[in-house]
């Protein structure tokens, strides 16, 4: 059974300043179009037997600009929903809530739209959608890649390693990077984490 492939996007404005980003759908900047673009020889050397993309996008701008083709567009990749901290840094958080975490605490209510994800949602949310990823990888034999976002991969990450969703604060993620989730002697192992292009 092949491997499972997690490519945070590139750099956007807001990933660059800090500032929390779930569903607005701003565009990669010069530098995370560079970031996607090298990604593309590091994904070359996969066989390749499934690709699922969050609708944002900044993930869909990557997966093409790394050559993924015929990506399947998933709703569940998408990132937390960060209700009212949309577009607000973690500092800026701490000066009204010094000891909030996200991975334990979620987030403040947002409008009727975006409520806001508890990490549990997200954790749901996570298994949900790895539970495609085990059917697509038992169909195929090459890895199944996702293109996604920061937050959200982490957990996917800590559910894959069965973990609670809160697990994901372990694995920092860097954009336009390339992580590895495998196998040894049938257990769920971190083969490879924030890979990038060799220089």
């Amino acid at each position: 059974m092949g491997d499972l492939l997690l490519v945070r996007h590139g750099e956007t404005e807001w990933s660059a300043s800090g500032q929390h980003t779930s569903w607005t759908d701003i565009p990669l900047t010069a530098n995370g179009r560079a970031q996607a673009s090298g990604l593309a020889p590091l994904l070359d050397s996969h066989r390749i037997g499934a690709v699922f993309v969050s609708p944002m996008k900044r993930a869909q701008e990557t997966a093409e600009l790394a050559g993924l083709t015929g990506a399947r567009v998933d709703g569940d990749l998408v990132e937390w929903d960060y209700g009212g901290y949309e577009g607000i840094t973690t500092v800026e958080i701490h000066r009204t809530r010094p000891d909030w975490f996200l991975f334990t605490d979620g987030v403040a209510p947002g409008p009727p739209e975006h409520p806001g994800e508890s990490p549990e949602e997200v954790g749901a949310r996570a298994d949900r959608m790895l539970a495609r990823v085990h059917a697509a990888l038992g169909n195929t034999e090459g890895c199944v890649v996702l293109v996604a976002h920061g937050h959200f991969l982490r957990v996917l990450t800590a559910r894959w390693l069965g973990l609670p969703a809160s697990g994901g604060a372990l694995f920092q993620l860097a954009t336009g990077t390339v992580c590895r989730l495998g196998t040894e002697h049938g257990r769920p192992v971190v083969a490879g984490w924030n890979i990038r292009p060799s220089a």
